[in-house]
């Protein structure tokens, strides 16, 4: 009998959120930039299941893609609030940032990139002071770690392109990291300034065979969102890629120094499952996720005409062949 009580009083705190009808799907706006970012909704989807939240049954997931598109956040952002979801996910930093400026009431989950604090998303990680929590990746703050790492996986690199746009705060501090590492490793870091997908297309476009050793992934969720396109347009050049998303390796990027997104993705689920079921963000810790893992493709590096030194594969955590 006991065990019947427990069950059922699951049941109610996991469908009886405050103003929630019994048997009525929770609506949860998910805003994201793109196919880069595919993996960590994919780990949302995964986790939400792992908690019990089917979709199209018990959780609605009203996905917006914005292609790079700030405004487009905020306008999705609006809508999305407008039509009463009961909570917002969002990923990317400066997707986060937009979709709070753009808000006035509904709780948000995010997955950010860098710093959550420093960027104003939360008070602290521990007591999140609003209506925001979510999960913290460590992409900006081993920009240096993960150039100094593409030194070692290509000896005698000189020269590495990033494109990012100028006008993301969260790129600009990425970029400031990379610029010093680089001047440390004599590096050559060659910024390509991009505020559209369509910029971005026209930067890979204008590369030239060896005009550069290599490209070097900075924090901006624009680029992320594009990575099969930076993938595809560098394997053309033979250029190697570094980024900071593991699921990349295997899909052409020959390294990465980072975060899993699936598992990110599956984390925030936990969060997610807890404010619908009626738990403040506010009580929410922001979580550090630090799981940090090197990557490489030893068949792209193949293409490219690279052997990576065996100190390096020795040290990976994950080798494609």
């Amino acid at each position: 009998m006991a065990c019947v009580i427990v069950a059922v009083c699951a049941l109610i705190t996991l469908h009886v959120a405050e103003g929630q009808s019994p048997g009525k799907p929770y609506r949860v706006g998910v805003i994201y930039h793109g196919e880069g970012y595919a993996a960590l909704v994919e780990g949302l989807r995964q986790g939400l299941r792992e908690q019990g939240l089917e979709e199209g049954k018990h959780i609605i997931l009203d996905i917006r893609v914005t292609r790079g598109d700030l405004k487009a956040v905020e306008e999705a952002a609006r809508e999305l609030e407008h039509g009463k979801v009961d909570l917002l996910y969002t990923v990317a930093t400066s997707v986060s940032i937009a979709a709070k400026r753009a808000t006035t009431h509904t709780p948000i989950v995010f997955f950010a990139g860098s710093d959550p604090v420093a960027a104003g998303l939360v008070e602290s990680l521990a007591r999140p002071g609003g209506r925001a929590t979510g999960v913290h990746g460590l992409a900006t703050d081993l920009t240096a770690k993960r150039l100094q790492l593409l030194t070692e996986i290509i000896p005698g690199l000189r020269r590495v392109v990033t494109f990012y746009n100028p006008a993301n705060a969260v790129a600009r501090e990425s970029v400031r990291l990379g610029r010093e590492a680089a001047q440390k490793l004599n590096v050559q870091f060659i910024e390509r300034h991009v505020g559209s997908i369509d910029e971005l297309r026209r930067s890979l476009r204008e590369l030239k065979p060896r005009e550069v050793d290599a490209f070097f992934q900075v924090s901006d969720a624009m680029v992320t969102s594009q990575a099969p396109l930076v993938i595809e347009a560098a394997r053309a050049l033979r250029l190697p890629t570094m980024f900071y998303e593991e699921s990349l390796v295997g899909k052409g990027a020959l390294a990465s120094y980072g975060q899993n997104y699936r598992e990110s993705g599956r984390i925030t689920a936990k969060q997610v499952q807890r404010i619908l079921a009626g738990t403040s963000p506010n009580d929410v810790p922001v979580e550090n996720y630090d799981r940090i893992a090197l990557s490489l493709d030893l068949r792209v590096a193949r293409e490219a005409g690279l052997a990576i030194p065996s100190t390096v594969r020795f040290r990976a955590d994950t080798l494609v062949e």
